[in-house]
C-alpha cells in the first residue's frame, strides 16, 4: 500500500513538473505553484526524486529562492495572481449563485492580501 502511495506521488510529481514546464512557455499556467506541487509530490514520494528535483536548473531558477526566503519577484507574483484570477473568473461568470460569487470574491481578496502582505517581494536576478 505504501509503495502504491509513493508511486502515485512520483507520478503526480511528474505531471505537475510537466505542467510547470509548460507554464514557462505559456503565460496562462502559473509556473511556481505547479513546480511547488511537483516538489511536494517528490518529497513525499521518494528521497531519490526529491534530491534529483532539487538539483535541477528548473528548481534552482524558479523555486529555490521562494523555498529558502519565502519571497518572489513582482513578476512571479503578478503572473500567479492574474492566472488565478482568470481561473476564478470562469465560475464567477458562469454561475448565478450570489453566495458562490461572494465566496469567490473573498477568496480573491484573501489571495491578494496573502501575496502582498505575507510573501516578501525581491528584485529579479
Amino acid at each position: 500500500m505504501i509503495r502504491i502511495k509513493n508511486y502515485s506521488y512520483i507520478f503526480f510529481g511528474f505531471i505537475f513538473l510537466g505542467l510547470g514546464m509548460l507554464g514557462i512557455i505559456l503565460p496562462l499556467l502559473p509556473t511556481t505553484p505547479l513546480l511547488l506541487l511537483a516538489s511536494v509530490c517528490f518529497v513525499r514520494g521518494s528521497k531519490k526524486f526529491e534530491v534529483w528535483f532539487k538539483s535541477t536548473k528548473l528548481y534552482k531558477k524558479h523555486l529555490e529562492e521562494f523555498v529558502k526566503n519565502k519571497a518572489m519577484t513582482i513578476r512571479q507574483k503578478v503572473t500567479i495572481l492574474l492566472s488565478a484570477d482568470c481561473m476564478i473568473a470562469i465560475p464567477f461568470i458562469l454561475l448565478d449563485s450570489f453566495l458562490i460569487r461572494m465566496l469567490l470574491i473573498l477568496i480573491v481578496g484573501y489571495k491578494y492580501y496573502y501575496f502582498i502582505c505575507k510573501i516578501n517581494t525581491i528584485k529579479a536576478s
